[in-house]
């Protein structure tokens, strides 16, 4: 079967980071890209779950919070960090 060639680009930390765990698993880069490829055709799909990063519901109801408070004019807000600072350490 004929080869070819595809250039990649990834971060380099990334890149390190793959072929570390390409060698524990006794594979070189190029055969688990292989791999990969191989896996989507057969399942005519990405292999695997591309989750969003979706917040959970303690981190939705903090930007709420934010947002409520943000729009409230009865709390104090700051425009200047040392101020609020100063205010918050007396």
């Amino acid at each position: 079967m004929a080869q070819t060639n595809i250039n990649i680009s990834i971060d380099d930390n990334l890149k390190r980071q793959f072929d570390s765990i390409c060698n524990e698993l006794g594979l070189n880069m190029s055969t688990a890209f292989t791999i990969f490829a191989k896996a989507t055709i057969r399942q005519q799909r990405i292999p695997f779950e591309i989750p969003l990063d979706t917040p959970n519901a303690e981190t939705i109801d903090a930007i709420e919070e934010s947002e409520r408070i943000s729009h409230d004019p009865n709390i104090k807000g700051y425009t200047d960090i040392d101020k609020m600072m100063e205010e918050l350490l007396l």
